[in-house]
């Protein structure tokens, strides 16, 4: 018997396919993805790209292969986010298409289980002999989608195809006794998640065995700087984040599930130690992780650049992957702030107001004409932030034997099982713009529980945990928590208000965060930001665009003591909080040899929203002092 819940440890989230969303903020962007994004992924995979053509060449026996060796990845990402979709959007048409993909998915695999567009084509005889050449991450992706497919549909003919090439591999290699080394590691978490799909061992046994793997020379192809793919040392000695970003936290959270599912703790010194590194002294402010475009990804600790920052779209998926584990492993609500600092900033700057266009980096600073893009020729970005917003559904919600998490504040209703009993819960609030939010949990019957709801770390003066950001000025508001509309006891438990009770149909907690505008400055050792501020509201942060601001972003300063309020524009960029303040701007004089300071009302808007109009100036960090300015604008 199949189970659809996903389960990493004591704490399980609550599938997608168990959340039905209708929320002011994230219903719009996940309609956009449905309507639009979906489209121009078919678009591009189908029609002006070969990924699709590939796999009927595969079937007919006849062409050569189109396109990078790793491009049925994004076939399978597009499936996958087809299948997220379709539980808050069906689409019949959408649906009629993913399956007319998937028959040809099929018709292409080979007769031992191997799939891949790219060996078959150019010779089944030199495959699994680079290491480098994404194999296994291909078959990871389509292991995902065939879950998510199954999930929302019920329909198993992508997941049986992925199912038999996980066998295939598992049969050459690990069974077999070879050594294999995932070049792009992505197979280790979808093998976690087919484990606690089907309860078969073996599953998590081949996941266990790709990260161990890892570290002891076993490289075959291609090699590169074995720091490049975390394959320097074996994965539980490392302690600090290295190489390739995306790769990095697909490894992490393939090694979470791995600990979480076999209930150790082999990894989790690892994991902890890296965690703590790489938000301590390589995050961005706006969850976004990566910043050279050398190796995309990581150099050296505080290096941080604004400018220059790379910060892949892709890679603020997986920390929103690698951080829903370790909170699912450890119970600690800190990974869900890091979460929903990458979600709501660093990965959602990734997709258009329209749904339409993409970044794959995601800079804090730009001084002319960087604009999202309908495609890319490596086009991971655009199907994996579809497949992220499509499953927002994913992250709102966990349960444990003896208690109900709400992780995020997104407006939507679940059913959650207690034995024989069946709990409903139903949100309602319009974060991120406000702060309340209210929590109806109806039990069929009476049943004693706990509900443990989020604080947030920027509710209670942490911009992100660690000392990486800091908040200037501690705002002293109070969280307000009622049951009924009566102030109740909670006690604080790892981050999380719990409220322990015998819950009875109707119950409604209703809490009220502090929605204050936030002063954050950063450690003095990240150089980029000394003597600047960035603002943050809630949980988003905020930049200066060039088109709020007289065509200028980059000579604006931000005195501490400059007031600053915030207000609601329904008309702006599909409706923004805005944030405003008198402050002063600085231009050049005529001779070159003095500057001009003038005091206009500048404005503010969530970074996530940026660059959807013109083309021009934005920067998240702004001077506090004219003596920090560093751009004198014409």
């Amino acid at each position: 018997m199949l189970c659809s819940v996903h389960s990493f440890g004591q704490i399980s989230s609550v599938s997608f396919s168990n959340v039905s969303i209708k929320d002011n903020f994230w219903t719009p962007k996940m309609s956009a993805v449905a309507t639009v994004t979906l489209n121009a992924c078919i678009n591009y995979t189908e029609i002006k790209s070969g990924r699709i053509r590939n796999f009927e060449k595969v079937a007919a026996k006849s062409g050569p292969h189109e396109g990078m060796y790793f491009d049925d990845s994004d076939v399978y990402k597009a499936l996958e986010a087809i299948a997220y979709s379709l539980k808050n959007n069906p689409d019949a048409a959408i649906e009629k298409k993913a399956d007319e993909w998937i028959d040809k998915i099929a018709a292409a695999q080979q007769s031992d289980g191997y799939i891949n567009t790219f060996y078959t084509l150019k010779g089944l005889e030199n495959r699994w002999s680079d290491m480098e050449k994404h194999e296994d991450y291909c078959a990871g992706h389509l292991l995902e989608a065939g879950i998510a497919y199954f999930n929302t549909t019920g329909k198993r003919k992508l997941l049986d195809v992925a199912i038999r090439m996980v066998n295939h591999i598992d049969a050459n290699f690990r069974l077999a006794g070879k050594h294999w080394i995932s070049g792009h590691q992505e197979i280790e978490l979808a093998l976690v998640k087919l484990y606690h799909l089907t309860k078969e061992q073996k599953y998590l046994d081949l996941a266990s065995w790709y990260i161990e793997q890892r570290g002891h020379g076993y490289y075959k192809g291609v090699q590169r700087n074995p720091m490049f793919d975390q394959n320097d040392i074996p994965f539980e000695n490392q302690r600090k984040v290295e190489g390739h970003a995306v790769r990095a936290m697909y490894l992490y959270t393939g090694a979470a599930d791995v600990d979480a599912s076999k209930k150790e703790t082999k990894y989790s010194p690892a994991l902890l130690s890296i965690w703590d590194n790489l938000v301590g002294k390589n995050m961005y402010i706006t969850g976004a992780i990566g910043s050279s475009s050398n190796n995309e990804g990581f150099t050296r600790d505080y290096d941080l650049p604004n400018k220059q920052a790379y910060c892949e779209t892709c890679a603020s998926v997986g920390m929103i992957l690698w951080n829903q584990r370790m909170n699912l492993m450890t119970g600690e609500s800190k990974y869900i702030d890091v979460l929903e600092k990458s979600l709501y900033n660093g990965a959602l700057s990734g997709l258009s107001l329209s749904g339409s266009k993409f970044f794959y980096g995601n800079p804090l600073t730009v001084k002319s004409n960087y604009a999202r893009s309908e495609w890319f020729g490596c086009a991971c970005c655009p199907s994996n932030i579809a497949r992220l917003v499509s499953s927002i559904g994913n992250y709102i919600y966990a349960t444990s034997p003896d208690a109900i998490y709400v992780n995020l504040f997104v407006s939507s209703n679940t059913q959650v099982v207690d034995g024989k009993n069946k709990i409903a819960i139903a949100q309602t609030g319009n974060y991120p713009w406000d702060g309340t939010t209210s929590i109806t949990i109806s039990p069929a019957t009476k049943i004693k529980k706990k509900l443990s709801i989020r604080i947030p770390g920027w509710a209670v003066n942490q911009a992100v945990p660690g000392d990486a950001y800091t908040c200037l000025l501690p705002d002293k508001s109070m969280i307000s928590i009622k049951l009924n509309q009566k102030e109740v006891a909670y006690k604080m438990d790892r981050g999380y208000a719990v409220i322990e009770r015998e819950w009875r149909k109707g119950d409604k907690v209703t809490i009220e965060l502090p929605m204050n505008i936030q002063r954050v400055v950063a450690n003095p050792n990240i150089t980029e930001n000394l003597g600047r501020v960035a603002i943050q509201r809630g949980p988003l942060v905020y930049c200066l665009e060039h088109a709020d601001n007289n065509g200028k972003a980059l000579n604006i300063i931000l005195p501490d003591d400059a007031n600053l309020s915030a207000s609601f524009d329904p008309t702006l960029l599909g409706g923004i909080m805005t944030i405003h303040a008198k402050a002063p701007t600085v231009t050049a004089a005529s001779n070159g040899l003095s500057i001009v300071t003038a005091v206009k009302d500048i404005m503010a808007i969530p970074y996530y929203s940026w660059a959807n109009r013109t083309a021009g100036e934005m920067q998240v960090w702004i001077p506090r002092k004219i003596a920090d300015l560093d751009v004198l604008s014409k």
